[in-house]
């Protein structure tokens, strides 16, 4: 538990200053909260030495007690005050930084760590696992190292008055820590299944809406239900088993507490009736030994959570340690857009996808990429974008080997447009102004009317400013795809990969997106993967793709005329665009 909470003042970084400043300002809080306490103890063995004749109390001091009183509650709040305005704020201020920084760090590694990690998992360290640190790192910090403080100044104020009475505190505390040690233990192995289950219910959730148009398509409710129902028993069933194994802990822990506070009056009581402690005094340890454990007491409700926040800080660590696929590379102004591949081989894991794939594109000319499904078509531009490195051989634009480049130097150059467009849930002005943040509204209209979306936006209520759903929902395809075409034309990059951009949208939108394309493409280096002849019969440069080779290469007119693959390709497209029902 102190463990965790060492990790968690480490992580508080640049803030940790404000966090030791709380700490002081919560152990003067105590003082302060004890104060009126000693105070009335004191004003109490003046009365009653007044009774006895011993001492002479005059009526200013009932004045005097109560400016005590009022400076020493007033202190309390102060201080209490201000432990709030340094601490209470620092954990939503570093996870604001944490979840940019982690934004980063995604957008730095290779698209490989997605494939490798699970997308449950890496959602809910941005989402579950950061809102644990911004609810609770604090509060817990707080709660445990604020109960230990608390307990600390009060033991040096019985320590004052009793060594004895002071000793059976402590003795309380050492024993009370020993079983909250027991429970933070038991925490430990508990929160590594709860956050495995915790992944599992978060997996299931979005796998479940992702796929609910498949599942009602087919009536599948029930075994789709069945999945998310499990990981939910999963979690229910964690959760009751951590809560089992905390009981005899948390029981012994307050046990201690409790039995410290009956020693304390019992030490007390002997003291006073052997003559060396005061009545008052008796009375003022009898107080406080109500009030000595009761932060220690709730220690206990910060064992589990610390467990969590540790598994959580785990998960965390390990995306912050993800190899960035740029690391070594450097920005660099790209000054040619001719694309080169020499000898590229890769493969993802033991699968061989490409295996020494040779072709140049010069700069401002059109190749088209075709080829059976999974030849390695869109791995060639995947490779090119670098969202993956090659096993071997290079890539080069202008030159320039993409691996020497940074993500953000290398993508200033490329745009580019896939068959499943995401668009955000946001404004169709920021969608399309994802292109380029900095672009004006006229600009964006600029750029929507040479995508040819300009007339359909401006017929929605809100025009530009209408909210799609998550993903584009509430627009068809081609419209979709002629805002993200629109994106792209806002964007202005020399180098354009086109995806199947035309593969899934009917007729009428295919000619508006072609449309749109001649816009985009036009003076621009473009790799163009599509399987209609339309698209790729006028492109400069064809690449026949098979098996992860290149196994043809040449324009429409010379490759039509030769046996092989293409040949076949187009006598099948023909084929199958002749088709109809008789």
């Amino acid at each position: 538990m102190f463990k965790t909470v060492k990790r968690i003042i480490h992580w508080t970084g640049e803030y940790k200053k404000r966090l030791y400043w709380g700490f002081l300002w919560s152990f003067l809080q105590t003082m302060f909260t004890a104060l009126p306490v000693m105070g009335a103890a004191w004003f109490l063995d003046s009365m009653i030495k007044d009774s006895r004749g011993e001492s002479t109390m005059k009526p200013v001091m009932a004045f005097y007690a109560l400016g005590f009183m009022v400076v020493a509650i007033g202190g309390r709040f102060a201080f209490s005050y201000l432990r709030a305005t340094f601490q209470e704020s620092i954990a939503y201020e570093k996870t604001a930084e944490e979840r940019i920084q982690i934004g980063n760090i995604l957008k730095r590694v290779s698209l490989g760590f997605f494939d490798r990690n699970d997308t449950g998992e890496i959602a809910g360290a941005v989402t579950t696992d950061l809102s644990i640190y911004e609810m609770y790192a604090m509060k817990m910090t707080d709660i445990i190292i604020g109960a230990y403080i608390h307990v600390a100044a009060m033991i040096l104020c019985l320590l004052f008055f009793s060594w004895q009475v002071a000793a059976v505190a402590l003795a309380g505390v050492l024993c009370s820590g020993f079983f909250l040690h027991r429970m933070s233990c038991s925490s430990h192995r508990n929160a590594i299944t709860h956050q495995e289950a915790q992944n599992r219910l978060i997996t299931s959730v979005i796998e479940f809406v992702r796929g609910i148009a498949v599942v009602k398509a087919y009536g599948q409710e029930g075994v789709s239900v069945q999945g998310i129902r499990s990981a939910f028993f999963e979690h229910r069933k964690i959760n009751i088993k951590i809560e089992l194994d905390y009981v005899w802990c948390n029981g012994l822990h307050q046990l201690s507490c409790k039995l410290a506070s009956v020693g304390i009056v019992f030490m007390s009581a002997i003291l006073t009736m052997e003559g060396e402690m005061t009545l008052p005094v008796f009375l003022m340890m009898s107080v406080f030994s109500f009030t000595l454990f009761s932060q220690v007491e709730q220690v206990q409700n910060g064992a589990h959570t610390m467990q969590l926040i540790e598994t959580a800080m785990d998960k965390l660590e390990a995306i912050k340690k993800a190899e960035f696929i740029d690391t070594d590379a450097k920005d660099i102004r790209i000054e040619h857009s001719d694309i080169c591949f020499s000898d590229v081989s890769f493969g993802y894991g033991r699968r061989r996808v490409l295996d020494g794939v040779t072709f140049r594109i010069p700069q401002g000319s059109t190749a088209a990429v075709v080829g059976p499904s999974g030849s390695g078509k869109t791995t060639i531009c995947n490779l090119l974008a670098r969202f993956y490195d090659v096993d071997s051989g290079s890539i080069t634009i202008g030159g320039m080997d993409v691996r020497k480049l940074t993500c953000d130097s290398l993508l200033k150059n490329i745009s580019m447009v896939f068959q499943n467009v995401y668009l955000f849930h946001d404004t169709i002005e920021n969608n399309i102004r994802f292109g380029n943040p900095d672009a004006t509204h006229e600009e964006v209209i600029q750029a929507a009317k040479k995508a040819c979306c300009h007339d359909f936006i401006t017929q929605l209520t809100d025009g530009y400013k209408t909210v799609v759903g998550e993903g584009g929902a509430t627009l068809s395809g081609g419209e979709k795809q002629r805002i993200s075409i629109a994106r792209a034309i806002l964007k202005d990059a020399s180098i354009v990969i086109l995806d199947e951009a035309t593969a899934s949208v009917d007729p009428e939108n295919e000619h508006l997106i072609q449309q749109a394309l001649n816009e985009l493409t036009a003076r621009k280096t473009v790799i163009v993967i599509a399987h209609r002849l339309a698209t790729i019969e006028n492109a400069e440069q064809i690449l026949v793709v098979d098996s992860g080779r290149v196994v043809q290469k040449g324009t429409h007119t010379e490759l039509i005329r030769q046996a092989g693959l293409y040949q076949r390709f187009i006598n099948i497209r023909e084929q199958t665009e002749r088709w109809s029902l008789v």
